[in-house]
């Protein structure tokens, strides 16, 4: 039984911390044989209340980086290059009919989510970097639906495109979510440019948007009567969002965010709020190791202070609530998925913080991208490489 993160040497506190998150620039390849059609084999793990069965459904994904379920059963897949895969009894076929995507560095083809009515509609959602139409080496974080007939999307349009096209290549988001009474939530990170962005009102970076199915936006959203605020934004000051949940049971939006140098955090998200990003960070500068040049301090009393601060880094990205009892022992819980720290955090909340944070599949697999809880209750997870996989975590026999 591995430890929780409270309990680690003081060498893997300061390894963890100089990883970083998410890295800004680098592109991870391999993950050290994790991952590897020669040397994998399917195992039983244990944690601290539940013993897990681990294995791997489909190998050979080029950065993978989400997945839904389908209601025959089939699961999709994307992949950042650009390529959505349906995955069907473990073997997937290539999807035609994408947009015009630009795959580069962090961006490229990220979020698939399907739409609440999909048995009657067969609509799909996807998010991804859509180049400037004057300038592609300029991107911004886009909405697009279509319609799914076999191993094709039809009927492919955008719906949204955020306001400002930008580079580099990094922090995109871009998690969807949706609420019961039919809108979506999407994030879109800060973009990674100078100066951040995140504080500007009228800018879509570095928010939560609240969208209809349509891509328009809620006559109830917190700022429609508010004109230095974009109509669509839900919540902003977020640096780069990559795990996002919302209960089904009460309609709590959890969400789990990149910090720079340290300050990932999990956020219960509210309407109308500000969290704080760059002006207050839990964070350092990646290049100076010092307080981030922005940042005036780690928490001020008009900002919306986070649920929890995940130390050490952990790098945050897929995040799902368990609501099965197939895992009896964590139902309600929180599992974030990390990609430096290549484990999934099982958090234990109440309503106001977290009691218990568990370390699972510790590098075990890799960087993980996704985390994400199946109709049947087990978890299925992705991993963030050029050789990565998609993994079926399940109770043990």
């Amino acid at each position: 039984m591995r430890r929780a993160h409270h309990f680690y040497l003081p060498l893997l506190w300061i390894t963890l911390l100089l990883i970083g998150c998410e890295a800004p620039d680098t592109d991870a390849t391999t993950n050290n044989g994790a991952d590897d059609p020669d040397t994998w084999e399917a195992r039983t793990l244990d944690s601290q209340y539940e013993a897990m069965r681990l294995d791997r459904m489909v190998a050979d994904l080029e950065h993978p980086w989400s997945l839904a379920f389908l209601p025959d059963g089939d699961m999709l897949v994307t992949e950042r290059p650009g390529r959505l895969h349906r995955v069907q009894n473990g073997e997937p076929t290539e999807i035609q009919g994408l947009p015009d995507i630009r795959a580069h560095r962090q961006g490229g083809l990220m979020e698939v989510a399907v739409h609440p009515a999909f048995e009657e509609n067969q609509m799909v959602y996807l998010t991804y970097s859509k180049p400037a139409p004057d300038d592609p080496e300029n991107t911004a974080t886009a909405l697009a639906r279509g319609v799914l007939d076999g191993h094709t999307l039809t009927e492919v349009e955008d719906l949204f495109v955020q306001n400002q096209y930008s580079s580099p290549g990094r922090h995109y988001g871009s998690r969807l979510a949706w609420l019961d009474d039919g809108t979506l939530l999407m994030s879109i990170g800060d973009r990674g440019t100078t100066p951040p962005r995140a504080q500007d009102t009228e800018d879509h970076a570095g928010t939560l948007l609240r969208l209809t199915a349509d891509g328009g936006v809620p006559a109830d959203n917190p700022f429609v009567d508010d004109d230095s605020v974009a109509d669509e934004i839900f919540s902003y000051g977020h640096r780069n969002i990559q795990g996002l949940v919302v209960d089904p049971d009460d309609q709590t939006i959890w969400a789990t965010e990149h910090g720079p140098r340290g300050g990932d955090l999990l956020h219960r998200v509210e309407a109308g709020q500000n969290y704080g990003w760059p002006v207050v960070t839990q964070g350092l500068d990646y290049g100076t190791q010092e307080q981030f040049p922005d940042a005036e301090a780690r928490s001020m009393e008009s900002i919306e202070d986070p649920f929890y601060e995940m130390l050490p880094t952990h790098a945050p990205s897929g995040l799902a609530l368990v609501t099965h009892d197939a895992f009896k022992m964590w139902q309600g819980d929180l599992l974030a998925g990390g990609l430096s720290a290549q484990r999934i955090r099982r958090l234990v909340t109440t309503d106001t913080e977290v009691i218990h944070d568990e370390e699972l599949l510790l590098q075990e697999i890799g960087r993980i991208r996704d985390v994400r809880e199946g109709p049947e209750g087990d978890i299925f997870v992705l991993t963030d490489h050029s050789d990565g996989a998609l993994y079926r975590v399940s109770p043990a026999e």
